[in-house]
């Protein structure tokens, strides 16, 4: 342990030399000054990651996507609630008609962009339907669903998925809601929009759901079979290491 020493002034020839230092007159030393604290010597940290939308958007492997994605997802319910509102600046004629078909143009743009667009560039996810013929029963056709995933080794922008996921998940439970409402006002026409809107929001969701879960089960008994059998082809190989 180091102890802290403070240098005497050095004597002149000038000045008298006492047996006892103790009588000389000593001049108040200043303190020593303390080593500054770690949290006080270090700046202030400031904050790294993304604290607006606008930043954790510049963040995403494929913004323009996201950005579109978000907008289908949201506006058929914002229009759906807001809708009539903005109508009724416009005209008061057939408002209940141009609602209605201005929901659903949203909501089918929607299914096309999350089913062809949205899931391929931002989770590596896609889904269709196949009709194939039914083997022996001529005439006969059967409904297949097909689905795909990206390389296992493909990077998957975090911000992308997490957004992904809570809106495919999240609007289905808004269209629930929208829908126990719709019943409670007895507006039935809107009931009607609302089934099919919830219809088409839940088949995508079901769809990526198996589809994600097919393909980790894929990259798994991928994953095994490799690591199989390259032991049996480790154990075959003569000129391998004892």
């Amino acid at each position: 342990m180091s102890q802290y020493t403070a240098i005497e002034p050095d004597i002149t020839a000038d000045e008298p030399v006492s047996s006892f230092p103790s009588l000389q007159p000593q001049t108040p030393s200043a303190p020593p000054t303390q080593p500054q604290s770690q949290s006080q010597q270090a700046p202030a940290q400031t904050q790294t990651g993304p604290t607006t939308w606008a930043e954790r958007l510049r963040e995403s492997s494929h913004p323009v996507a996201l950005l579109f994605y978000i907008f289908f997802r949201l506006s058929s319910i914002f229009v759906y609630i807001f809708g009539n509102l903005f109508l009724g600046f416009i005209t008061q004629k057939n408002r209940f008609i141009l609602h209605f078909i201005s929901i659903i143009l949203l909501v089918a743009a929607d299914f096309w962009n999350l089913k062809n667009i949205a899931g391929r560039l931002l989770v590596g996810l896609r889904w269709w339907n196949e009709t194939n013929p039914v083997d022996g029963k001529p005439g006969e056709f059967e409904n297949v669903w097909v689905f795909e995933s990206a390389d296992p080794n493909r990077y998957i922008n975090p911000i992308d998925s997490r957004v992904f996921w809570a809106l495919l998940y999240g609007v289905p439970i808004a269209w629930g809601v929208l829908g126990v409402l719709a019943v409670l006002k007895l507006q039935f026409l809107y009931l009607l929009l609302i089934i099919i809107s919830f219809s088409l929001s839940l088949t995508n969701g079901l769809a990526y759901t198996k589809c994600d879960k097919f393909g980790k089960a894929n990259n798994l008994a991928t994953d095994l079979f490799s690591r199989a059998t390259g032991n049996i082809f480790n154990r075959m190989n003569p000129f391998g290491r004892a």
